[in-house]
């Protein structure tokens, strides 16, 4: 007989194997983390140029330029080359000087919502893997974040990757009671408002609320809490996260929810707490077939929810087209059926698939995040051009429900 034999005492367990792998593999991103983001190891946004920051307010590089030569609003960073480079809590604060000084114009400067303007709820969902939903996020937030609008991002999925975009290890850095769940579970002792687990971000004008496995407990407790009564009226599983919502609505434009992919009683929170919903779909035939399958069952659930007096009253559902390759026939067919079939409820741009988004993906950033050099002009500016049709088109909806032009 060939092999070997070791002592019971030396076996590893699967479940054993399976924790020192966790912890093999969570000690190696932190490790990547520091050495990526050193010496604080915390992800920092890049500057943008006069030209860049110009195109941004809708204002003359000469006038920027002329602003700071005369020392007035926020004043540039001086490079070794000469050039000005500003943050962008810099460009805020020229968003700020700017609708001071053209009262005619601040709404262009501050896009801020107005009064009498809802709180826009947008919730990006799919249970099909592949579809592109965290990265679908992320991009919209830092586009929104980019014309001058004040984000909430909300990680509800576990498995927390759009946390870990803005820079949170979830092991590491998320503690007990610091996610989402904190705010909405049933538990009244343990429950704290909604702005004791929301933090600042790198990135000027977006906070995010994030997510870890922790996020399960709802999932577990919610049937044992409408067993016991305690899931009644405002305190019902599909209103709670809506309800706190509205504790912090006055400091955000819009807040984005990355929700989980399946139909669990957090993604039901997630739309009814919704104003609006993007769905994302690569095109391609299994994750169509899926997203059928996810139709289905939605369509049921949230009949459940109106049954139990919730009231569903969505600006608009978007399909977004993601990882789209137009140069595959398959897929271009794919398209032309959905948008034969859904009409302009599919946006009309779409996300191609392009090896700039992959390649940010890797070092935790959006297209929006990368330096110059980081990947050929000619890819970047496609990406680019793709996502920020996309997302353009998404704000352009927003203002709609908010009776802009």
């Amino acid at each position: 007989m060939t092999g070997y034999s070791v002592l019971d005492d030396d076996v590893e367990t699967s479940t054993q194997r399976v924790q020192r792998h966790s912890q093999l593999l969570s000690a190696q991103l932190q490790a990547l983390r520091e050495q990526m983001y050193p010496p604080e190891a915390m992800k920092s946004l890049k500057t943008f140029s006069s030209r860049e920051v110009a195109q941004m307010l809708g204002i003359g590089e000469s006038t920027l330029r002329q602003m700071s030569l005369d020392g007035v609003g926020a004043q540039p960073e001086r490079q070794k080359n000469g050039r000005r480079a500003y943050n962008l809590e810099q460009i805020n604060e020229l968003r700020h000087f700017l609708a001071q000084k053209r009262p005619t114009e601040a709404q262009n400067f501050l896009p801020y919502r107005r009064e009498g303007e809802r709180l826009q709820v947008l919730a990006v969902a799919n249970f099909k893997g592949g579809s592109a939903k965290t990265t679908t996020t992320v991009h919209l937030a830092h586009y929104l974040a980019l014309q001058g609008l004040r984000v909430l991002v909300i990680d509800l999925d576990p498995q927390a990757s759009i946390s870990t975009m803005f820079g949170y290890q979830p092991e590491f850095d998320v503690a007990e009671n610091q996610t989402i769940y904190a705010a909405i579970r049933y538990d009244e002792e343990e429950r704290i408002p909604l702005s004791d687990v929301i933090r600042k971000t790198y990135f000027d004008g977006i906070d995010i609320v994030p997510g870890n496995l922790e996020l399960m407990e709802y999932e577990h407790e919610t049937p044992q809490a409408i067993a016991n009564g305690l899931s009644r009226g405002e305190g019902m599983f599909f209103r709670r996260l809506k309800s706190v919502l509205s504790e912090v609505e006055s400091s955000y434009d819009v807040v984005l929810i990355d929700a989980p992919p399946q139909l669990g009683y957090l993604t039901l929170g997630a739309l009814y707490a919704a104003t609006s919903l993007l769905i994302t779909v690569h095109p391609a035939m299994l994750d169509v077939a899926s997203m059928n399958q996810f139709l289905a069952m939605l369509t049921d659930i949230l009949s459940v929810i109106e049954s139990a007096g919730g009231e569903l009253e969505h600006d608009f559902v978007r399909y977004v087209l993601t990882r789209h390759n137009p140069h595959d026939v398959p897929q271009v067919n794919i398209a032309a059926l959905l948008r034969s079939l859904f009409g302009s409820d599919v946006l009309a741009a779409s996300v191609v698939e392009t090896t700039a988004i992959a390649n940010a993906g890797l070092e935790k950033k959006s297209l929006y995040e990368l330096p110059p050099g980081a990947v050929s002009r000619d890819t970047l500016s496609r990406a680019l051009e793709s996502v920020d049709a996309v997302n353009s088109e998404i704000l352009s909806h927003i203002y709609q429900a908010w009776g802009r032009s």
